[in-house]
C-alpha cells in the first residue's frame, strides 16, 4: 500500500507540532519517517499504526531530535569551517600580493573617503528648513516682475498682504512678514556693537516657524511696537550671566527696545539666521496701504486640508483686485492691467515651499545665499564617480592579475570545488579588502573634512555616536565588495581546470576589451573635472579683469558713517589731507553686494505716464560731488556734478542703459524726467518731481554678472549717509586703515570703526563661483589621484607580465627609450580615447553652467588642449615609474630560467 498526499501532510504536521522537524533539515527527515511508515503498510499495518512504529522505531521524539541536532551541528561547523577558510585564504592572498592590495586599499579608500564627505555634505542640504514643525505647511510668496525695461525675480511682495491672507484666505492659518533694514549699532549702555542679523517681523513669527523660545511667551513676544526677542547668543552677549528678559538695547543711539523673548539659536541648516528680530509693530512702512511697492518677505502657514496651487490661483486674483484700482489712481483710468499685459509687462506671485528655499530658489532679496539642487545632484554624481572610479581599479587589477591565480582555480577545481565556492572565495576577498578600505577612509574623511569645511562654509562632522552610521559603513563595505568582485569572482571562477593545467591560459580579448573599457571610463571621468575646473577658474578671472565700469581697487568702505552725525564732512576733510588718499565720498549705493537699492518709476518729459511703455523703472542712487571720481567711473556725455552749479541739486546722471529706455530724441542732456512724489503710505498722483539730465554715465556692473545692467540714475544728497569711500593710493594699506580707525576713534567714540574693502565686497559676489571652482579642483585631483593609482599597477604588473619579452629585446638590441615606449603606448591611446570622449560632455556641461551668467568667457579650444595635455602628462609619467624600471633592469636576471 501506498502513502498517499493526505498521509504525507498529516506526518507534516504532527511532526510540526511535536516540534521535531526544524527549518532546514526538514526534508530529510520527512523522507526518513515516509519511507519507513510505507514498508509498515505495505506488510498490511494501518496507516496510524505505521506511523507510530515508525516514531518508536526511532526512539520516538528524542531519536528524532538527536538526528536534527547533530545534523544542524554538523551543517554549522562545517558553515564556520568554511567561512574560516574563504578568511584565511583571502587574507593570505591579500599579503601575498601586498603592493597591488595597498594599491587597491589605498585607491578605494581615497574614494569612499571622497564619497563619504560628498554624501555629507548632501544629506546636509537636504535637511535644511525641516526642522518646523509644520515644514510641509509653510509656503513662501515670490515674484515676478517685469517692467519698465527691467526683469526682477524677488522674494518681496507687497506690504499689507501678510494681513490680508488670513482675513481673507480661510486656507491660510497665519502670515508672517519680514523687513530687512540692513545692520543696526547695539549697545546696552555706553558702547556700541554692531549686528548685522537684525530683521523686523511679524507677530505669528513664533506660530509659523519651529523656533524655541527659552522664555518669554511666543504668542506675546512681537505683539507690541518696541519690543524684540533676540537669539541666546545675543543674550549671553549683552547680559552675561543674567536674565536678559524685560531688558533694554538701544539700537542705532536712538530707539529704545524692550526685550520680550530670548530664543535658541537657530540651526545652521535653517536659511535664515537671525539674533534679533524686531516687532514689525514699530515700523510705519509696515502700514503702508499700498500694493504696488514690493518690500516685504512674507510666509504663510497653510491649514492642513489647503490646496497650495488653489491658494495660489487665489493669491493671484486678490493682488490684482487690489492692485487695479491702485494704478488707476496713481496713471488715469486709462492705465489697465490688459494695456499692462499688452506691452509686455507681468507681475506674478507664486508659493515656494519652504522646503525647496535653500535648494531651487536664487531670488533678489534671499535672506542668506542658498545653495542649487543642480550642484547636489552634480556632488552626488561626481561622488558615484570617484567611488565607481576606485572600484574600477579593483576589477582591473583583479582580471590583469588572473594568469597569476589561474594555477589556484585549476587545482581547486580539480580537488572538488565548485564555481560557487570559488565565486565566494574571490568574493570574500573582495569584501575583506572593502572593510580595509572603509576603516582607513574614516580616517582620511576625518583629516578632510576641515579642509572641505572651510571651502564650503559648512559645519560637518562625522556622527561617531550614531548607530545607522556603523550600519550604514557596514553595508556600504559589503555592497562595495560586492560591487567590486562581483565581475572579477566571475571572471576567475570560469577558468577551465584542464586548460589552466596544461598552461594554456588566455585572458583573451574579452576581458582585455572590458579592462580597456574601464581604464578608458577612469580617464574620461577624470578629464571632465578637470576640463570643469578650469572653466569655473576662467570664468572667475573674467569676471575679476573683465571692465566693469567702475575702479574696484584700492576703495576702502568705512561702515555707518551716520554715527559721525554733525562730524561727517569734517572727518571726510581730515582724511583728504593726507597724501595717501586721493578721493572720499559719501553713499549707501555701491556697485556691490549687501549696500542700498531703490527704484521707482520715471517718464521722460512730454510723454504719458498712463501708457507703461513709457515708464523706466529705474534705480534711485543718493550721491554726492565725489562720487564718480572716487570710483573711478567714466562720463560718456555731459558733466559730472559739480558745486559750481547750485542747479544740481535738481540734476540727475544716467547710465547707458537709463538713457536708452527714456528713448530721448538725440542727446539727453538737457532733457527732463518726472516722476510722481510719494513716502511710505503710497505714491500721490497729483504731485510730481522732476529731474534735469546733466551727463551720462557709462555703463558699471552694480549686480552680479549673470544679470544684464540695469537702468541706474545718480541724484545729489545734501544729507549724505551710509559709507564713506576713500580711494588711496599708498600700498601700505595698514597704515591708511590705522588713518582711519584713529579719526574715527576721535570723532565718534565708543561707536565700532567697521570697514571694508570694495575689491573684497565685489569678490564677495562670486563667493559661490569660488568655492565649487576649489571644491571641483579637489574632486578632480583625487579623481586622477585614484586613476593614476590603478595606472601605475597596471603597468607594473604588464611590466611584470612581460619581463621575459623585455629581457630578450634588450639583447636583441632594443633600447630604454624603445621599450619605455612599447609598454608605455597601450595606455596612452586608451587616455586618448577617454580625452576623445570626455571633451563634448565637459563642453555640454561647462555651457550649461555658464549659461547662468549674462557675461562669460568662450569656451575655446586651448581649455581642452590644456586639460587633455595635463591627463596625458600625468599618465605618462605614472606609466614612466614603471616602464623605465622594467626597462632598465638586467636581462640577465629575467631570462637565466628559460
Amino acid at each position: 500500500m501506498q502513502l498517499n498526499s493526505d498521509h504525507i501532510d498529516y506526518i507534516i504536521k504532527d511532526l510540526h507540532y511535536r516540534g521535531i522537524v526544524a527549518e532546514g533539515i526538514q526534508d530529510e527527515l520527512i523522507d526518513h519517517v515516509c519511507s519507513a511508515v510505507e514498508a509498515r503498510m505495505q506488510n498490511g499495518d494501518r496507516f496510524i499504526d505505521a506511523y507510530h512504529h515508525a516514531l518508536k522505531s526511532f526512539g520516538h521524539t528524542q531519536g528524532l531530535r538527536k538526528v536534527q541536532v547533530e545534523t544542524l551541528h554538523a551543517e554549522n561547523h562545517k558553515t564556520k569551517i568554511m567561512l574560516k577558510n574563504y578568511l584565511t585564504i583571502a587574507a593570505r592572498s591579500l599579503r601575498k600580493h601586498s603592493f597591488y592590495s595597498f594599491i587597491n586599499i589605498l585607491g578605494l579608500s581615497i574614494g569612499i573617503a571622497v564619497c563619504m564627505i560628498i554624501v555629507f555634505f548632501v544629506v546636509n542640504e537636504l535637511r535644511y528648513d525641516r526642522h518646523h514643525e509644520n515644514a510641509h505647511r509653510i509656503f513662501r510668496i515670490n515674484s515676478e516682475i517685469i517692467f519698465g525695461g527691467n526683469h526682477y525675480n524677488m522674494t518681496y511682495a507687497p506690504a499689507p498682504l501678510a494681513e490680508t491672507l488670513p482675513l481673507e484666505f480661510p486656507e491660510v492659518e497665519a502670515a508672517v512678514h519680514f523687513r530687512e533694514r540692513g545692520s543696526y549699532l547695539v549697545k546696552r549702555e555706553v558702547e556700541n556693537i554692531k549686528e548685522k542679523s537684525v530683521i523686523w517681523a511679524g507677530k505669528d513669527f513664533f506660530k509659523i516657524f519651529t523656533v524655541p523660545l527659552l522664555e518669554g511667551n511666543p504668542e506675546k513676544a512681537l505683539e507690541e511696537p518696541n519690543t524684540m526677542a533676540i537669539s541666546k547668543r545675543t543674550a549671553d552677549k549683552f547680559f552675561p550671566g543674567e536674565n536678559a528678559l524685560g531688558q533694554t538695547l538701544i539700537l542705532d543711539n536712538k530707539w529704545n527696545f524692550k526685550i520680550t523673548g530670548v530664543y535658541e539659536d537657530m540651526p545652521a541648516t535653517s536659511h535664515f539666521h537671525f539674533d534679533l528680530i524686531l516687532s514689525i509693530e514699530g515700523l510705519s512702512e509696515a502700514k503702508s496701504p499700498s500694493w504696488l511697492s514690493n518690500n516685504f518677505q512674507t510666509y504663510m502657514l497653510l491649514r492642513p486640508d489647503a490646496d497650495p496651487k488653489a491658494v495660489e490661483e487665489k493669491l493671484m486674483k486678490l493682488v490684482m483686485d487690489k492692485l487695479a484700482p491702485q494704478i488707476a489712481q496713481v496713471f488715469g483710468n486709462d492705465f489697465t492691467m490688459e494695456k499692462f499685459r499688452e506691452s509686455g509687462n507681468k507681475i506674478e506671485y507664486s508659493l515656494q515651499p519652504l522646503t525647496d528655499i535653500h535648494l531651487k530658489s536664487d531670488l533678489f532679496g534671499e535672506f542668506e545665499p542658498n545653495f542649487s539642487i543642480t550642484y547636489i545632484y552634480l556632488f552626488a554624481a561626481v561622488a558615484l564617480f570617484i567611488l565607481v572610479i576606485a572600484c574600477i581599479n579593483f576589477m582591473n587589477l583583479s582580471t590583469a592579475r588572473s594568469a597569476n591565480r589561474a594555477k589556484e582555480v585549476g587545482v581547486r577545481k580539480v580537488m572538488g570545488s565548485f564555481r560557487s565556492h570559488l565565486v565566494r572565495q574571490f568574493l570574500s576577498e573582495s569584501i575583506l579588502l572593502s572593510f580595509f578600505s572603509f576603516i582607513l577612509a574614516i580616517g582620511i574623511a576625518f583629516l578632510l573634512l576641515p579642509v572641505f569645511n572651510t571651502l564650503a562654509g559648512r559645519q560637518l562632522f562625522i556622527p561617531f555616536q550614531s548607530p545607522a552610521f556603523y550600519l550604514l559603513l557596514t553595508g556600504g563595505a559589503i555592497l562595495t565588495g560586492l560591487l567590486a568582485g562581483m565581475y572579477p569572482s566571475l571572471f576567475l571562477s570560469a577558468f577551465k581546470p584542464i586548460n589552466v593545467l596544461k598552461g594554456n591560459v588566455s585572458l583573451g580579448m574579452k576581458s582585455g576589451l572590458i579592462r580597456s573599457s574601464l581604464v578608458v571610463f577612469q580617464f574620461s571621468v577624470s578629464i571632465v573635472l578637470i576640463i570643469s575646473t578650469i572653466a569655473v577658474f576662467n570664468q572667475l578671472n573674467y569676471i575679476q579683469t573683465k571692465k566693469i565700469g567702475f575702479n574696484k581697487d584700492q576703495v576702502v568702505m568705512v561702515e555707518d558713517a551716520y554715527v559721525l552725525e554733525n562730524n561727517r564732512m569734517v572727518f571726510k576733510n581730515e582724511i583728504l589731507r593726507n597724501s595717501m588718499i586721493v578721493s572720499g565720498t559719501f553713499s549707501g549705493f555701491l556697485p556691490v553686494s549687501g549696500t542700498w537699492r531703490n527704484d521707482n518709476p520715471w517718464w521722460a518729459e512730454g510723454k504719458n505716464p498712463s501708457q507703461s511703455e513709457n515708464l523706466v523703472s529705474i534705480q534711485n542712487w543718493a550721491v554726492d560731488y565725489d562720487y564718480i571720481t572716487t570710483l573711478g567711473m567714466s562720463i560718456k556725455d555731459g558733466r559730472d556734478f559739480s558745486e559750481k552749479f547750485p542747479s544740481d541739486s535738481s540734476a540727475v546722471i544716467l547710465n547707458e542703459t537709463a538713457a536708452k529706455y527714456f528713448g530721448f530724441d538725440g542727446s539727453p542732456i538737457g532733457k527732463k524726467i518726472l516722476t510722481f512724489k510719494g513716502d511710505e503710505s503710497g505714491v500721490n498722483p497729483d504731485e510730481t518731481e522732476s529731474l534735469t539730465v546733466i551727463g551720462v554715465v557709462e555703463n558699471f556692473h552694480f549686480e552680479s554678472l549673470k544679470e544684464n545692467v540695469g537702468s541706474v540714475m545718480l541724484f545729489l544728497n545734501k544729507q549724505p549717509q551710509g559709507f564713506i569711500s576713500f580711494r588711496f593710493q599708498s600700498q601700505d594699506t595698514k597704515a591708511v586703515i590705522e588713518l582711519l580707525e584713529s579719526k574715527w576713534k576721535e570723532m565718534a567714540p565708543g561707536q565700532p570703526f567697521t570697514y571694508s574693502f570694495l575689491d573684497e565686497r565685489f569678490g564677495s559676489m562670486y563667493a559661490a563661483e569660488t568655492r565649487l571652482g576649489k571644491i571641483f579642483a579637489i574632486f578632480a585631483g583625487f579623481a586622477i589621484i585614484i586613476a593614476c593609482l590603478g595606472l601605475f599597477a597596471l603597468t607594473a604588473f604588464t611590466a611584470e607580465q612581460r619581463t621575459k619579452e623585455i629581457g630578450i629585446r634588450k639583447v636583441m638590441g632594443a633600447s630604454v627609450a624603445s621599450i619605455v615606449m612599447l609598454l608605455s603606448k597601450e595606455f596612452g591611446k586608451l587616455v586618448l580615447v577617454a580625452f576623445v570622449i570626455a571633451s563634448p560632455v565637459a563642453w555640454w556641461a561647462v555651457n550649461k553652467w555658464l549659461e547662468n551668467y549674462q557675461y562669460k568667457i568662450n569656451l575655446g579650444w586651448t581649455v581642452f588642449a590644456l586639460a587633455g595635455l595635463a591627463a596625458f602628462v600625468i599618465a605618462l609619467l605614472t606609466m614612466s615609474f614603471q616602464s623605465i624600471k622594467a626597462a632598465v633592469s638586467n636581462p640577465v636576471n629575467s631570462l637565466r630560467n628559460e
